[in-house]
């Protein structure tokens, strides 16, 4: 089931900001759905950090799926959005093929494209049971959301708009490559009106 208006407003209380902060993070990570139309959940898979939590054992026979830097390039092609994040699931098949429990957590998941390796400051034990949560519908995946910017530190950024800072820890430092900061501020704009 979609997320309301309603949902946007519990948590915007939970984290003490604003409904347009928490939406504006939505429409940025994910264009508004947590799902692809064959209802599988919308993932990007990062071949750095499956490279990384694979000691680099893979990059060298599996280059398209482990690699040391961060590399734009190798995201799956597609015309669409939903096109390309199909395409991130076989690379996900791919490397689960390699490490399953790697590939999990080097996967990010769901509207707000929380990274796999993050499930713990989510509230769950596994990763697995963070995937879980996460195929189960928009509701589980923003209560991980909340869940990880309040035990993250990240609501004072998310409630004051402080969109570098946000943008820089929740998807790192290269953030400014993509103009996600710009991109937050202008969803915020929209939403706060």
């Amino acid at each position: 089931m979609p997320l309301t208006l309603d949902d946007y407003k519990i948590a915007a209380k939970r984290l003490h900001c604003d409904t347009a902060a928490i939406r504006a993070v939505d429409a940025v990570e994910s264009a508004g759905s947590g799902f692809l139309a064959d209802g599988r959940v919308k993932i990007l898979f990062e071949g750095h950090k499956f490279s990384r939590l694979t000691n680099r054992m893979h990059d060298t026979s599996a280059p398209d799926i482990s690699y040391p830097k961060w590399d734009r390039s190798k995201y799956a092609k597609g015309a669409t959005p939903e096109l390309r994040s199909q395409g991130e699931w076989t690379r996900l098949q791919q490397a689960s093929a390699l490490n399953k429990r790697a590939a999990l957590m080097s996967a990010s998941w769901g509207r707000f494209q929380i990274m796999g390796f993050n499930f713990t400051q989510c509230g769950f034990l596994t990763v697995e049971d963070f995937v879980t949560a996460m195929k189960s519908g928009e509701a589980a995946q923003l209560d991980a959301f909340c869940e990880y910017i309040a035990l993250t530190g990240l609501d004072d950024e998310l409630r004051e708009h402080r969109w570098p800072e946000f943008a820089r820890r929740y998807n790192g430092a290269d953030y400014a490559v993509n103009k996600y900061d710009i991109k937050l501020a202008k969803a915020w704009a929209q939403f706060a009106i």
